[in-house]
């Protein structure tokens, strides 16, 4: 469930916050990630691939610009 959110979330707003069940914050973008078989998210940094799993995603939010 939070797999296609997250998807659908990110093809809407192009970038997100990710906040990981182990505290760690994370920002993708939708230029350099990709939907893997559920729940794999591929993260291509500039110097390393990282593999998030959508299921320990606690929560998501977008920057506002004021």
């Amino acid at each position: 469930m939070m797999y296609e959110r997250l998807k659908n979330a990110l093809q809407e707003n192009g970038e997100l916050m990710l906040r990981m069940a182990s505290g760690e914050d994370v920002e993708i973008h939708l230029h350099n990630t990709e939907f893997k078989e559920e729940p794999i998210i591929e993260v291509e940094g500039q110097d390393e691939t990282h593999w998030l799993n959508a299921e320990e995603v606690e929560r998501y939010w977008i920057h506002n610009d004021f």
